[in-house]
């Protein structure tokens, strides 16, 4: 993020190299089931991060009338999740969506009625 480097009063010169994360496992100790299972968490902990990099959330509130047309332009991982909520002509809409298109699809949503839209960050996703 640069954020040790600002802190530090220092500044990139060149890029040494490129790297990508990778998990390695001691096959004896990955063959012990306890152990394992330990790595397998970790595991699934760090690619839910990954997952989730440049992903955010949104929330809001939508009449009922107008979910489907809602519904219909509204990117999701699978579906979004709809609920209801005390007053039966409106829903509660939860999605997920990538963090680019953020900045357009928040004024598509108010103008076709939605209120309450609320972006919030996502820290990991599992599948």
């Amino acid at each position: 993020t640069g954020s040790s480097l600002r802190a530090n009063n220092l500044r990139i010169l060149d890029e040494v190299l490129q790297s990508t994360t990778r998990m390695i496992a001691n096959k004896t100790a990955y063959a012990d089931d306890w152990k394992r299972q330990k790595l397998d968490n970790i595991s699934l902990m760090l690619q839910s991060c990954l997952a989730a990099e440049g992903k955010v959330g949104l929330m809001m509130n939508v009449r009922r009338v107008d979910l489907p047309r809602i519904l219909d332009g509204l990117p999701a991982l699978k579906d979004p999740t709809v609920a209801s909520l005390s007053d039966p002509d409106w829903v509660a809409l939860n999605t997920i969506i990538d963090e680019q298109i953020v900045r357009t699809i928040i004024p598509e949503l108010r103008a076709e009625g939605a209120t309450g839209i609320v972006e919030f960050p996502i820290s990991k996703i599992i599948e």
